[in-house]
């Protein structure tokens, strides 16, 4: 038991890292999980305990959309000194990689592109190009960002986009690779209007 007691006191301690716990009150951890599993009444209530643990846990979440949010603001700053980046009104800054002379897609239209998506750090999260099938989809069903971008491409272009969060997937993110508040790039490059 010895041993099992120890081991779940590791397995716990690694998980609360996880999460983001750095800290802990070892003494106050110890008599809570004793009064517990005693089942003796506690120093609080489940209700204060759960309210406890969940405006933790939402501070710690915060603080890292917020370190999101900052490195994005810093990145698009320092981008948009560089020679050849355009800023636009709402934020999104693009870079003409290849300038086509086809038409130009409104909203409503369907495109096929080819596109490679990374964090402002390299970390690769999407690519049609590694796949090697270029997609097909309705302009007005992508990222705003998107949105905005491909209605001022023209067919045969290709553009490095440096997408804000607000017009990418904001608050929400993505799945596992793409956190909260995050800064997108892409490298797009419009086939066709199908």
């Amino acid at each position: 038991m010895e041993k099992l007691s120890y081991a779940l006191g590791m397995s716990i301690a690694a998980n609360l890292q996880q999460s983001g716990v750095a800290e802990i009150d070892v003494d106050a951890f110890a008599r809570g999980l004793k009064h517990h599993i005693e089942g003796t009444t506690t120093e609080i209530n489940q209700q204060e305990a759960g309210k406890i643990i969940n405006d933790f846990f939402a501070a710690v979440q915060n603080k890292q959309y917020e370190a999101n949010m900052k490195a994005g603001q810093d990145f698009l700053a320092e981008n948009a000194k560089k020679e050849g980046i355009v800023t636009l009104e709402s934020g999104l800054q693009y870079e003409i990689l290849n300038e086509g002379n086809g038409a130009k897609p409104n909203a409503a239209d369907n495109v096929k592109c080819h596109y490679h998506g990374t964090l402002i750090d390299g970390t690769v999260f999407d690519s049609s190009v590694e796949r090697g099938e270029p997609a097909t989809f309705p302009v007005n069903g992508v990222i705003p960002g998107w949105v905005i971008a491909l209605q001022l491409m023209n067919v045969g272009s290709k553009w490095r986009l440096f997408i804000p969060s607000d017009l990418a997937y904001a608050e929400h993110g993505a799945g596992q690779q793409i956190p909260p508040h995050t800064t997108l790039i892409f490298e797009v490059e419009l086939l066709d209007i199908v």
